[in-house]
């Protein structure tokens, strides 16, 4: 079941991932005979997102004390979390076998 995303339902986050027409025969063999195979191909991205998650961590617990003090979230650190956020949901929607793009860097 496909559920659209409300962008007018007042919720300050959407997720929207749209079932594929056609999905990869490759990657779902690589998921059958490999049970691993996503999970040893997402090793270099697994690796570079934990660091990024100690970092987004910080910038988090800083960004508080901007806000506190500022009233307001700055423009910079809004942008490097939620690229954060976005590239590691697409890395668990790749490895879930929700999307054939294999999810290379922090895109929009």
């Amino acid at each position: 079941m496909t559920m659209p995303a409300d962008f007018n339902s007042g919720n300050p986050v959407q997720l929207s991932i749209v079932r594929q027409d056609k999905y990869s025969r490759g990657l779902a063999l690589l998921g059958c005979l490999f049970l691993y195979g996503r999970v040893i191909a997402l090793i270099p991205i697994f690796i570079v997102l934990y660091v990024l998650g100690i970092v987004a961590f910080f910038v988090a617990w800083i960004m508080q004390f901007a806000v506190l003090f500022t009233g307001s979230y700055p423009a910079g650190a809004h942008n490097f979390l939620a690229g954060y956020l976005r590239w590691s949901v697409r890395s668990q929607a790749w490895l879930f076998g929700l999307s054939d793009k294999y999810p290379t860097t922090m895109q929009p």
